[in-house]
């Protein structure tokens, strides 16, 4: 680990031991000679748990996260090594750093852009809270902790460190536990609807763009989900659910994040995978795929990008001149610039067409009994 995610885990790990109280959240201003010393601070910024008791109520009682077992998670294992974060780097296309505890049951992820920051902390956090109150089961990625600096900094003003970090669980947990031949058997999917108009890929065939950036674009999988009827209905239902409330809130552009592994990990050979912490549900713990090879997960994840923000509508504008240099030849929207409820119709319609369950004849089929039809409030 370099010495700046050093810096950036110790942060993190001093604002998660920090003993806090209802009343030590967002309001609890520091003084004027600790903002003026912290806003020097490049590397090693002064974090915060942003509304410490909404979070800990998640925890403990939503999800069923006992907190000593939480907090622990944060230390390291052998009471003779220096506590760090584990570094895994850039796992995706925004940026964003990622560390896991020394346990690896939780995933941070740093939100480096602003508009990311204000959408989910000022917009999306109270329908987020009161969703999760009322669907314990729900797919969107379960966010134990909220982190951020309560003052101005210089190295967040700079982009040398970043002022937010969500904490998650982390639906890879069970891997680390597993010998390295059996990680290499583990794959995941990070899925968005592929016909979208993304630059990177649609202009020029693709030659402008390097195939490093173009590999992390976007993923595409290539095989099944071989499931049963039941299991395909209450994926379906629950995404429907969880979608709903990014669509009432403009959010798009999120992706099904999904996880699977061999089901002969599981044999009486090998230790039962250790599955996420907390209250489980069948497609965050694992559902075993109809002829018994694979075990899945899914959880929504990158629900951060609002399509009414600044960003989205320089986009739009953008995609728009470029289609008229086109001389008319219209690429569609970006998964970015398109609206939230045609996004929500595209992401579950690709979850549709990717679940594979048997039709009334034995027969493999991607669609649902005869079919069944899409939610009320897509039709």
């Amino acid at each position: 680990m370099g010495r700046r995610d050093r810096l950036i885990s110790t942060s993190i790990l001093r604002a998660i031991f920090r003993s806090t109280s209802p009343r030590n959240d967002e309001r609890a201003r520091p003084g004027l000679l600790a903002r003026i010393c912290a806003f020097f601070a490049f590397f090693s910024l002064g974090l915060a748990r942003y509304r410490a008791s909404l979070f800990k109520k998640l925890r403990n009682e939503t999800w069923e996260i006992e907190e000593e077992e939480y907090t622990e998670s944060f230390r390291s294992p052998s009471k003779s090594k220096r506590t760090d974060l584990v570094a895994i780097g850039d796992l995706g296309y925004s940026g964003s750093t990622f560390f896991t505890t020394p346990n690896s049951k939780y995933l941070i992820k740093s939100l480096p852009r602003h508009f990311e920051q204000t959408f989910f902390r000022d917009r999306l956090l109270d329908p987020y809270v009161e969703h999760m109150e009322l669907n314990a089961d729900s797919l969107l990625v379960r966010i134990t902790d909220l982190l951020y600096c309560p003052t101005a900094t210089l190295g967040a003003a700079l982009g040398a460190a970043p002022s937010h970090h969500i904490v998650m669980e982390n639906i890879l947990y069970g891997k680390s536990s597993c010998s390295k031949d059996q990680q290499k058997r583990w794959e995941t999917f990070d899925l968005k609807p592929n016909d979208y108009f993304y630059p990177e890929r649609d202009v020029a065939g693709g030659r402008l763009a390097p195939e490093s950036v173009k590999e992390r674009l976007i993923d595409e999988f290539k095989d099944k989900v071989r499931v049963t009827i039941d299991q395909k209905e209450e994926l379906i239902a629950q995404l429907s659910q969880d979608s709903k409330i990014l669509q009432a809130n403009n959010a798009v552009d999120y992706s099904l994040f999904m996880v699977r592994y061999p089901a002969d990990l599981n044999s009486a050979d090998n230790d039962k995978v250790l599955t996420p912490p907390g209250r489980g549900s069948a497609w965050r713990t694992g559902v075993v795929s109809r002829d018994g090879k694979w075990v899945y997960r899914a959880i929504i994840l990158d629900f951060f990008w609002a399509k009414d923000a600044l960003q989205a509508q320089t986009l739009t504008g953008l995609v728009k001149l470029f289609n008229a240099l086109k001389l008319g030849k219209d690429h569609g929207p970006m998964s970015i610039t398109t609206t939230s409820d045609e996004y929500r119709q595209r992401f579950l319609g690709m979850v549709e067409d990717m679940v594979e369950v048997p039709d009334s004849a034995g027969r493999p089929s991607g669609e649902l009994r005869s079919p069944a039809p899409m939610p009320a409030d897509l039709v």
